[in-house]
């Protein structure tokens, strides 16, 4: 069954309509009621007549509430920071250096959260809480489970002075800059011309 708007002269008429096929396979339609002229059913008809067919077939009515929006939350630019923070091994020097800690969250998360609200939206602790909260979605943090005091304890808790805390992360960039290196070489070889 659908709803059929039928013209006769200047007038338009609501009819409820319902499809159907004879013994030849032809579609013939067939009027179930006709609901009177299109210019004279009020909002209030029409929305009587929907909730007198819902109450008929057994359906709850529903009721058209306006939308509810939510802010969106950024990640591209994040996402971005994540790759080269993992492939420059970062996390795993930060995992390593805070392992003898007895903390209940993970402080790498908290630290990459602190730095990329630096570079993506430089702000003050508090505001690194209100930015991740509101703002962004970042990877391996979990919003939920952060408050105030483990960003403020982050920095006293244990300080990263150990030279050899970061010492992977300058053997892997070196090597990652060796490979951008040699990637480059291999370009400038694919374009050399043989009679140059």
């Amino acid at each position: 069954m659908y709803v059929r708007i039928v013209r006769s002269g200047p007038r338009r008429y609501v009819r409820l309509v319902e499809g159907d096929r004879d013994d030849n396979g032809r579609v013939k339609q067939c009027t179930v009621a006709n609901l009177g002229r299109a210019d004279q059913l009020s909002d209030d008809e029409v929305d009587g007549l929907i909730k007198g067919l819902q109450r008929a077939v057994g359906r709850s009515e529903r009721r058209s509430a306006e939308p509810e929006f939510q802010r969106a939350r950024a990640s591209g630019d994040l996402w971005a920071l994540h790759q080269p923070w993992q492939e420059l091994g970062l996390d795993e020097a930060l995992r390593k250096a805070l392992r003898s800690s007895r903390r209940e969250f993970d402080a790498e998360a908290l630290i990459r959260a602190m730095v990329f609200s630096r570079l993506a939206a430089p702000r003050s602790k508090r505001g690194v809480l209100d930015w991740l909260q509101e703002d962004v979605s970042l990877p391996g943090v979990d919003v939920e489970q952060l408050h105030h005091g483990q960003l403020l304890r982050e920095g006293a808790e244990e300080p990263l002075d150990d030279p050899s805390t970061l010492q992977g992360v300058d053997e892997r960039r070196r090597e990652l800059e060796a490979r951008e290196a040699e990637l480059a070489l291999e370009d400038v070889a694919d374009v050399w011309l043989p009679w140059s």
